[in-house]
């Protein structure tokens, strides 16, 4: 794929599964309905894997989640690299005693006997009026779970990268799509190419405030910061790519040196990712802060299928604009 060529995310996974299995005969593939004979996924995410690799690394489940990442977890068990689909992220509730339990707390229940090399992928995100069970973002569980991995990328070529480093890991990582951003064109990942789990990216920088954000949001801070240099506010924006663990150097040196940050998330705000992160930044440069740390987060509240309420609960660039501009007045 030629630099000129635009890529999609729901492409640059497609594409960075296929790489890992081509490169590794122990990778393979699980989840609802994502070989061929069942359209590659509902939204043809894994279009082609089963053809090109067979049914048995590409291998369409039951609708049973519980059932999908058990099999994940022993197939890992015995030296097989497992990307299992939940095809939903509220979804993982249904498999949370597999997830939270197993696949997170065998490595050190084993006394470092074993590990679980899983990748569960899932999608999310508020936009198409998918209603409270269909839209959430609840990687502050996984987060907050001992012994994960969780990843959002924002970009193809991150979602790519990320994605081969998730298959590298030792360890149970969760990754995680987001819906309204699958189409967007973007440059194109290198091939083999990997991102680093747990290095955050300055994708703009700036000297009057840090915006830190993750997965759509990212892409909602570096509009809000073009807004923002029209009224004269330089806005330095991080993409945080992998939520746990978060890159706290990085991070910090921009809040060093602009003073002020915003935590930005689709998550609710209430015990958010951004809680743990703007309590770090307190607690390491309160003395220099210009401005207590602003997050921005969902009401608490299901995400709303009314289009006109979904709109108003998702965080966007107006909102970042905002609490930026609060910030650099703040006295």
């Amino acid at each position: 794929m030629s630099a000129a060529e635009k890529i999609n995310i729901l492409q640059a996974v497609n594409l960075a599964l296929a790489d890992a299995m081509a490169d590794d005969v122990k990778v393979v593939v699980l989840g609802e309905d994502v070989g061929d004979p069942e359209g590659g996924g509902v939204i043809g995410i894994t279009r082609g894997l089963s053809t090109r690799f067979g049914e048995a690394r590409c291998r369409s489940t039951p609708i049973a989640e519980q059932a999908i990442i058990g099999a994940a977890i022993g197939a890992s068990l015995v030296g097989y690299k497992p990307v299992a689909e939940i095809m939903l992220m509220n979804f993982t509730a249904v498999a949370m005693d597999m997830i939270v339990n197993h696949a997170a707390k065998l490595r050190y229940m084993s006394g470092g006997q074993t590990s679980v090399p899983i990748v569960i992928r899932t999608m999310t995100g508020a936009g198409f009026s998918s209603g409270g069970q269909h839209s959430d973002y609840v990687e502050g569980w996984f987060a907050h779970t001992a012994g994960m991995k969780v990843v959002a990328p924002s970009t193809a070529a991150d979602a790519y990268g990320l994605m081969r480093s998730c298959i590298d890991d030792p360890d149970p990582c969760l990754f995680i799509e987001n819906i309204p951003t699958y189409w967007l064109p973007d440059t194109p990942p290198e091939s083999g190419s990997r991102t680093l789990l747990g290095q955050a990216k300055v994708t703009r920088e700036g000297t009057d405030v840090t915006i830190v954000s993750y997965s759509r949001v990212a892409r909602e801070a570096l509009a809000a910061a073009e807004a923002l240099s029209g009224e004269g506010i330089s806005a330095e924006v991080i993409d945080l790519r992998t939520i746990s663990p978060w890159d706290k150097k990085t991070v910090l040196a921009s809040v060093a040196k602009t003073k002020r940050a915003i935590v930005a998330h689709e998550a609710l705000r209430y015990f958010g990712p951004g809680g743990e992160i703007a309590s770090t930044i307190n607690e390491e440069l309160f003395s220099s802060l210009k401005a207590p740390v602003s997050r921005l987060g969902a009401p608490t509240t299901p995400v709303p299928f009314s289009k006109p309420l979904e709109d108003a609960f998702m965080v966007g660039s107006k909102e970042i604009v905002a609490a930026a501009k609060a910030l650099v007045a703040y006295k």
